[in-house]
């Protein structure tokens, strides 16, 4: 019998910075705190769930 696995809900996204405009990619549920490579600037709270993200979501990387 095939066993059925669930596909994941978790996802990258492509984070801008507010600040500085340097743009990387974040795990939509990371569990501790994300800074900005560029100046700093904090990104992602953790919530233990979905991060608060605090730059523009500017694309999402799916699992497919």
């Amino acid at each position: 019998m095939a066993r059925i696995v669930p596909k994941p809900t978790s996802k990258f996204l492509k984070v801008k910075c507010k600040d500085c405009g340097y743009e990387q990619a974040v795990y939509g549920k990371a569990n501790k705190k994300i800074t900005c490579l560029g100046c700093g600037t904090l990104l992602t709270t953790p919530t233990g769930g979905k991060a608060i993200i605090h730059g523009e979501i500017i694309g999402v990387f799916d699992n497919d």
